[in-house]
């Protein structure tokens, strides 16, 4: 019998570095990754392929949504019996029907539905919380919180993230944490959490968020790079690339926030990817008009 754990969590909360942490915990089995971004450019698989010799990647569109569920469903159909099976959901995902999909009376007799945990940002969960209706939903599927980057926190930011946690869910283990770090019985935690009934939220879309994607010349430089990023950061949940540069080579840019990191990358060959920035915001921002001004400071860069 193969066994499925679910990630999940909004954009930027940590879900990718988390993986990384839990993986150990499964120490000798043969693991299986299924990777679902919100981007057509996925970047996550790009950089987790040297942690399993068995990746699917889907992209474009959570993994739980009719446009991604037969490309989710072929990926399980092709898993074995025994397997342990890591979901990382795309940051918009609304997993609230997962257990229905693996109910063993109907598609995946072979497989087994361990939990779902959910990673929340420490300082920026409230924002998206009052925001996004998918952190509300992925809060609801979950059995497990993950209070991630509480080293960023203050007393006051972390307090009012607990209250919005178990003022949906008092029931639910909250395991707080920096970098994705997680105690080494933490899948007992989650296994003493499978209770009660996390399907009583309908599956609605959410219209909330917007989607935009621009491709970067590689005679861009790093500085510029961020200093791209930086004039439309403020209007965004999320950005993130794997970009070709000039004077770096091949960086992954990442922006939570107002945050902007530009990273080096060592990658034995350069993924199909790489150039397209990949950007998340929601409905009532001006990213529009400062993705603009952006783009005319730096036109020779984009396409």
């Amino acid at each position: 019998m193969s066994r499925l754990y679910l990630i999940t969590g909004f954009l930027g909360a940590g879900k990718t570095t988390f993986l990384r942490r839990f993986l150990p915990l499964f120490s000798g089995e043969k693991i299986r990754l299924i990777i679902n971004e919100f981007g057509e450019a996925g970047v996550d698989g790009t950089l987790l392929k040297e942690l399993s010799p068995v990746l699917e990647e889907i992209s474009g569109g959570s993994v739980f949504c009719a446009c991604r569920l037969d490309q989710f469903e072929k990926a399980l159909s092709q898993c074995g019996v025994d397997e342990t099976i890591l979901v990382e959901a795309s940051g918009l995902s609304d997993p609230t029907g997962v257990r229905r999909l693996f109910a063993k009376t109907i598609r995946f007799p072979h497989i087994t539905y361990m939990g779902g945990i959910c990673l929340v940002d420490a300082v920026r969960f409230p924002k998206v919380y009052a925001t996004a209706r998918s952190s509300v939903r992925q809060l609801a599927a979950s059995d497990v919180a993950v209070l991630n980057k509480i080293d960023k926190a203050n007393p006051e930011q972390l307090e009012k993230t607990r209250e919005l946690i178990r003022g949906q869910r008092p029931d639910i283990p909250i395991v707080e944490t920096s970098f994705g770090q997680i105690p080494h019985n933490f899948l007992e935690i989650l296994a003493a959490s499978q209770q009660g009934d996390r399907e009583n939220l309908p599956q609605v879309a959410d219209l909330s968020s917007r989607k935009t994607t621009i491709t970067i010349r590689p005679e861009i430089s790093v500085y510029e790079l961020s200093k791209f990023i930086e004039m439309f950061a403020e209007e965004t949940y999320r950005v993130k690339g794997l970009i070709q540069t000039r004077d770096r080579g091949l960086v992954l840019a990442d922006c939570v926030g107002n945050v902007v990191s530009v990273t080096p990358m060592n990658l034995p060959e350069p993924p199909e990817n790489t150039g397209k920035l990949t950007i998340l915001s929601g409905p009532k921002t001006h990213l529009t008009q400062a993705l603009k001004t952006a783009c005319t400071w730096y036109r020779q860069y984009i396409t």
